[in-house]
């Protein structure tokens, strides 16, 4: 009984904070935010979801299961992107032989550290194509997203450099190859 009084009192907080969020203002960041509380209340409601009046786990697909509460599928929106275009993707480091003479300081002037999870962009993809500086692009093919910190040479057209640290052996390993690359303008 104690136990479904306590999921009862989770359900309410997690559906009082979800609304005092969706009453904040309608800026960009807001709704980011309100997208990770979704997550995040959809997340506990599952895991509420799924234990039995001992508070031991249950399996989803058990009769004990289907018995209790339905379970929403309500996942948030994944981003789209609007533009997208195939270039030729290579690899660098922080080396000097690979960069200049301050190989963890980007074009822009950002610090480069291993791990970030970053690219440099052929000066083509900003004129033309509408890249910007700090702009998040996916690559298709990689997990996450990539932030446009650092610009190549002006001999190059229509290409990206992912930045892989100071693994060398890493970055031979991707090589050249086509890619497509995602972003919103």
């Amino acid at each position: 009984m104690k136990l479904l009084r306590d999921k009862i009192v989770l359900n309410i907080t997690v559906i009082a904070i979800f609304l005092l969020s969706a009453s904040a203002s309608a800026a960009p960041r807001n709704q980011q935010l309100n997208t990770a509380q979704l997550e995040l209340m959809y997340q506990a409601m599952q895991r509420m979801e799924s234990t039995n009046s001992k508070g031991r786990l249950i399996k989803t697909g058990s009769k004990q299961a289907q018995s209790g509460i339905q379970k929403v599928a309500f996942k948030p929106e994944k981003k789209s992107f609007g533009k997208n275009l195939m270039v030729t993707a290579t690899a660098y480091t922080s080396h000097v032989a690979q960069t200049d003479s301050t190989p963890n300081i980007a074009a822009w002037g950002d610090r480069l550290k291993p791990g970030m999870k970053v690219i440099a962009v052929s000066r083509d993809l900003l004129t033309v194509y509408g890249l910007k500086h700090k702009q998040k692009v996916r690559i298709k093919g990689l997990k996450g997203e990539y932030v446009v910190l650092d610009k190549m040479n002006k001999r190059w057209r229509k290409k990206i450099d992912i930045y892989m640290g100071m693994n060398k052996r890493k970055a031979f390993k991707w090589g050249r190859r086509k890619v497509e690359i995602q972003w919103n303008s």
